[in-house]
Formats: C-alpha cells, sequence, structure tokens
C-alpha cells in the first residue's frame, strides 16, 4: 500500500537536522520530520535546583511549547491563558525522562542543562521529533565543555523516537497527522541505542489490538529509531562530536 504522501508503510518521512541554528544557546538543532519542524536548544547552567544541591550531580530538564500558528488553527499561547495544559507537561516529563536515560548525572557534575523544544510546524510526531533532535541539542551543548570531555563525558548512549500505528488494518511507521488522526491503534515509542526502551505510549483507538499487532509495530519503530539514530550520528560527526563523545585538542 502506497501512503497519501508516495511513502511505503515502513518508510519515515523525510527527516533533516540542521544544527547551530540559534547563535546564543550552547547546543541547538532545527529537526524537520516531514512537515513537523522542531526548533531544539540546550542550555547549561552551572548550578542545579535546590534540592540536588550539594549532592553532586546534575540534572537535564525539558520546557515544550507549540506555537500558535504551528497547526492548521491558531491555538491559543498557554501564557496568555495563565497555565500550561496537561498535554504540555506530559511531554516536557517525557522529554526529560527520555535524555536522563542516556545521561549519567554524577559525571555531569553539579550543573543543570535546559532543554526547549518550540514546535514551529506541527504535522504529527511532534513529541517524537523533540526527543531526536533534544538528543543532539544536547550532545553539542556538552561538547563545549572540556571539563565533561574523555572519561568525564556524560552521555552514557543515543535516545531518539517515532510513532507507529495501525491505519486502515495496516501497521505503519511515522504517521504524518491525517494518519495519525485516523488510525485504529497509534503509538509512540522512545528506545535508546541499546534498543532498550526509555516509554512506550500505545492507544487502541478503535478495536483492541493484540501481540502480534504490538510486536509488528515496535519491530517497524525499532527499525525507524535505527535510522534516525545514522542522522543524528552524522550531524554529530560533521560538528566534530564522533560518536556523541566530544573531541577537544
Amino acid at each position: 500500500m502506497i501512503r497519501s504522501d508516495g511513502r511505503r508503510p515502513d518508510e519515515l518521512r523525510p527527516v533533516s537536522i540542521e544544527p547551530g541554528f540559534l547563535k546564543y544557546a550552547e547546543g541547538s538543532v532545527l529537526i524537520t520530520v516531514g512537515n513537523t519542524r522542531v526548533l531544539c536548544a540546550a542550555t547549561v547552567e552551572e548550578k542545579v535546583p535546590g534540592w540536588l544541591k550539594g549532592r553532586g550531580v546534575g540534572w537535564v530538564s525539558a520546557e515544550y511549547a507549540m506555537l500558535p500558528r504551528a497547526t492548521q488553527e491558531r491555538t491559543q499561547r498557554e501564557s496568555a491563558k495563565g497555565r500550561i495544559g496537561g498535554r504540555t507537561h506530559e511531554i516536557q516529563r517525557i522529554i526529560g525522562r527520555a535524555l536522563r536515560a542516556v545521561t549519567d548525572t554524577v559525571k555531569l557534575g553539579e550543573r543543570t542543562v535546559w532543554i526547549d523544544c518550540d514546535v514551529i510546524q506541527a504535522d504529527g510526531g511532534t513529541r517524537t521529533a523533540s526527543v531526536t533532535g533534544a538528543y543532539v541539542a544536547l550532545a553539542l551543548a556538552l561538547a563545549k565543555f572540556p571539563a565533561l570531555a574523555g572519561a568525564r563525558w556524560p552521555l552514557t548512549g543515543k535516545v531518539a523516537a517515532t510513532s507507529v500505528g495501525i491505519v486502515n488494518g495496516l501497521p505503519m511507521l511515522d504517521l504524518a497527522y491525517d494518519e495519525d488522526s485516523s488510525a485504529h491503534t497509534d503509538m509512540n515509542v522512545f528506545m535508546t541505542d541499546a534498543f532498550k526502551f526509555v516509554e512506550l505510549q500505545g492507544t487502541a483507538e478503535a478495536a483492541p489490538f493484540d501481540r502480534t499487532e504490538l510486536d509488528r509495530l515496535l519491530a517497524l519503530a525499532e527499525g525507524g529509531i535505527r535510522t534516525l539514530f545514522t542522522h543524528q550520528d552524522a550531524v554529530l560527526a560533521q560538528a566534530g562530536v564522533p560518536n556523541g563523545k566530544a573531541v577537544h585538542a
């Protein structure tokens, strides 16, 4: 079956990761996955939250937002509403958990890395694109600190994410918005390069799915995430961070 955008069921949308998109951030990328575009920035602070002070460990935290016209119809800024919605809280926690899963916070030392993910255009998969881009922004930021090179390098691996789902009875990889909105089952998969899961978010929107369908979806996701790792590796190698590790003279 050929999808509406011409892809095979097991094919990712076109992916690009543009590093150094922001002048002032220690690490930044613009990640594009199909028509979804997310700006990811990493900021390193030489301090930790009060509850971690004096414990010799660091922290990685995330904030996520969507521009009003990232979507087909304008959505009000959450700052204008005076509160952050439940979906935003959930996504922020996911991004933070995913990045901490591949960060040795002892080697990070008493530093906090803030990850800001701002969706400038949404066409499905904004949370998965955010995690995939945020990892690159994090690695680029940490590489700016010679004290974190070599044996002190705090990243223990890579992390990336994609979506899968069952649309019209067929398992598909990397759902665009029109597919996600009509999927009978949809799932977001967050995985490290050791191919261990950080998080699985799967929902049956229509009929429940069985173990065979789940296994097929996870296999599709793993294949897509392997490809995302190659995109991450290429960007980091070009930036002088081969294999996700900083190299300092």
